[in-house]
Parts: C-alpha cells; structure tokens; sequence
C-alpha cells in the first residue's frame, strides 16, 4: 500500500503545487493560458555531485554575495576576492561549509590562476567589470557578469571579441529576461498584440544630485587606489565607494546604466533589433559641484528605422501605471503602446489598457522566445552544455550601448545618429560624440593590467 499512498500524495502535491503557481501567477498579472504553457515544460536536470564546478566570487558587496548565494545551489563557491578585506571575510564567511572555508584574494589575477575554479561570478563596481571578465575569459573561465556590462562601447566589443574567441559561456546579469512577465510582454509586442508598435516608454528611477563632499581617511583594510583602478586618481569620500559608485560618471553612468540595462534592454528585446538610428537627451538637473556627478533627472529619446520611438525618463512620482517601488519610493517600468493599446510591465507587475490584450492565447504559431525561469540556473545549464545562455555577452553589450549612447547624448547636448550594425556614429556630431566611446585609462590599470 505505500506505493499507492506515496503516488496518490505526489499527484495530489502536484495539483497543489500547480494551483498555488496558477494563483501567484494570475496576481502579477500572468493570463492562464501562459500559466499553463509555462508550467507544462520539461523541468530542469538536477545537478549530479561531479556536475558542481568551482566557483570564484570577485566583488563582494551586497549584490556579489547575493549572487553567490544563488549560483552556490549549482556548485561550490571556493574563493572570494575584494579589495575591501571587510567584504571578502564576510563572504568566506557565509559560504564556508564544515572544514571548508572560501580561499580569501585581494588580486583577482591571482583568483584566476586558480584549477579548481571554473566559473566566475563578477560583481564589482561597473568600472571593473571589463577587465576582470577579459582576464576570466583569457584564463578559460565561464562568466556570469553582473551589468551593466561595460563602461564604455568599446570595452564592449573587446569583451565580446575575447568570449567568442576562449569560447566562453557568458551570462549577462540582466535577470530580468528571466522573469515570464517580461519574456510574456515581449512576445505579445513581437506577435502584433498592439498592432503597429508605435511607442515604448521606459521609466528609471532618478539618481542622487548630493553634494558637495569633503575627503575622508580611507577606512582600514580597502585598498583605495584598486578600487578606484582605471578611473582618474581622486582622495576618497564615503560617498563614492560601495553603494554609491554608480552615481558617479568616473564609474558609472547614472540610473541610465543601472536600472536603464535591466529596462532598455527589454525594449530591445521587444523591439528585436541590434540598437536605435538616433539618439538624443536632455539633464532635467544639474549635479551640484563637489557632489554626484552622473546625470539625476533626464529624459533620452531613442529612434529606430522601423519608426518606434523608445524614450527613458526618470520619475519620483508615486504611480506611473502602477508600478513597483523601488527602496527610494521611486517607480519604474515599461509601457509599450500600439494601435490596439499598451502594455505595462514591471517586476511582478503586467497589466493592458483592455484585459484581452493579456487573456487571449497566442497561437501555436506564434513567435516564441527563449525561455528561462531561473537567470542563474540558465546560466549554469549553459556551463554544461556549452550553448549561448539567455542574455548572452552579445545581449548584455547590445542593451548597454543603448544606455551608453543615452549618456552620450546627455553628456554632449547634441542630437546624434548611430549605425549599430557597424557601431558608430554618423552625421553631423560624429566627432563629437565618439570621443566618448572609449575612455582613458590610468596607469596600471589598462589592458596591460591582464596581460
């Protein structure tokens, strides 16, 4: 009888399990029919004990040891690297297992010489992501990369060059081509759900405009000058370190390469073309000398020669189509919008401007778009099968250049036109604007750094 009773159990756990996913699914805004599709699809292969590569983690903040924590459900974290000792103890700390500790780096070259280390997971602050996946692809490693990918178009196109040449499985950390909200309102964009696509408004969180700050000690056990690398020598200020990097242009470029490559890069995907044909912006706000200076309020607008317009603006209202809060109470999102209506989607949120823009099936015949259910199981499923992940270095350097090219135009005021296929500028602004598709690197932490 215990056989009957255990597969009685199991299909009655089954149906619970599908219900409890059905109900999750429909109050974020997933019609049934998708519900049912989704759920009806082969369940990934569990991990067999030799199939857990070794694992380096090189950034160890909040975001770094939140990854590690998801990709150590795939294998074994067996080094930490940071140039904050602060940061690398506590992430040997949460991922050491009994009579095993993470192996603790300053020098993430040094991590990478590493055999028992297969996989690396980057998550450093923008300004040291090229470097360190150039030298983890070199070395034969495969790479999840936290994004913004690059900080600048053409470290992109270096990256891009150096994976395809080692062969390396590359994720882009842009999670949210993982979640079925966003792959659902693409695909409905793709299949002609709105009609002709006429335009997409994607909503960013504005920065932070503070300032000005004065020059503080380097606390102890950071080593300031790694951390800075390639940006220009500076004294160190709280301000600038850790968390708030990414309001600084040395380092970053604002919400428009934070949020803006999880938003824009939707928009691309919806849209299924490499980037716009012109791009221009305008600073709502100007940083406040001594302060943040990476652009805090703005509004960039995109073309593409099918004619959409794509426009990024920030926002600190409290409801723009019901979005979701950020921990500023900030809202952002996507509406795409066409002849039939919109669609509004934001993470655990999508809704339409009538209800059977979302209910009605797609046909069978439908274009379809790669699924994945979970970004970093993606990820390590493609480590073993050694077939392109879902946002692939290719994506992650396609989605960024779009933001790069929205800081650009907010940093020259010129209105300016692109040739994606080829990646540059064309037309009147060319100078101009391509004196920012690279930047000058302080010595020694150039290319020859990884060499």
């Amino acid at each position: 009888m215990l056989p009957v009773m255990h597969a009685q159990s199991s299909v009655v756990s089954r149906r619970s399990f599908l219900k409890s996913c059905s109900l999750a699914a429909a109050a974020g805004g997933l019609p049934a029919w998708f519900v049912e599709r989704e759920l009806s699809a082969a369940p990934a292969r569990p991990l067999s004990p030799n199939e857990r590569p070794g694992i380096g983690l090189i950034g160890c903040g909040g975001m770094g040891r939140g990854d590690g924590g998801l990709a150590s459900r795939f294998g074994e974290i067996v080094a930490v690297c940071d140039v904050d000792q602060g940061h690398a103890e506590a992430a040997a700390k949460q991922f050491a297992k009994p009579g095993k500790t993470p192996a603790q780096y300053h020098d993430f070259r040094k991590l990478l010489e590493r055999e028992d280390v297969h996989v690396i997971i980057t998550a450093t602050p923008d300004h040291w992501h090229t470097l360190i996946n150039l030298a983890a692809a070199k070395a034969g490693k495969d790479v999840y990369g936290e994004k913004p990918l690059t900080l600048t178009i053409d470290e992109g196109r270096r990256l891009v060059r150096a994976v395809r040449q080692h062969q390396t499985v590359f994720q882009a950390g842009s999670q949210q081509r993982s979640d079925a909200r966003f792959r659902l309102a693409c695909e409905l964009v793709r299949n002609g759900r709105l009609g002709k696509l006429k335009e997409i408004t994607v909503w960013l969180p504005a920065g932070l405009r503070e300032g000005p700050f004065q020059a503080a000690p380097v606390p102890e056990g950071l080593n300031w000058d790694f951390w800075l690398g390639q940006a220009p020598k500076v004294d160190y200020l709280p301000q600038r370190c850790h968390l708030y990097f990414r309001y600084w242009y040395d380092y970053s470029g604002g919400t428009m390469t934070d949020w803006g490559a999880h938003h824009n890069d939707i928009a691309l995907w919806a849209l299924g073309l490499p980037g716009p044909v012109s791009v221009q912006g305008k600073p709502l706000a100007q940083p406040i000398p001594g302060g943040y200076t990476a652009y805090s309020e703005y509004e960039v607008e995109f073309t593409y020669d099918n004619g959409v317009v794509h426009r990024a603006r920030t926002t600190t209202a409290d409801n723009i189509y019901g979005g979701v809060a950020d921990p500023q109470g900030q809202r952002n999102g996507i509406r795409f919008e066409g002849e039939a209506g919109w669609i509004w989607v934001t993470r655990g949120t999508l809704k339409a401007s009538e209800p059977a823009l979302l209910t009605k099936p797609l046909p069978d015949n439908a274009q379809r778009l790669y699924a994945s259910g979970d970004h970093m199981g993606n990820f390590f499923e493609c480590v073993r099968s050694r077939k392109a992940p879902i946002c692939d270095v290719e994506v992650g350097h396609r989605s960024v250049t779009a933001c790069h090219l929205g800081v650009i135009a907010l940093r020259t005021g010129l209105p300016l036109q692109w040739d994606a296929a080829n990646e540059r500028f064309t037309g009147e602004h060319a100078a101009e604007a391509s004196r920012f598709i690279a930047r000058d690197m302080r010595a020694p932490y150039d290319y020859s750094f990884i060499d």
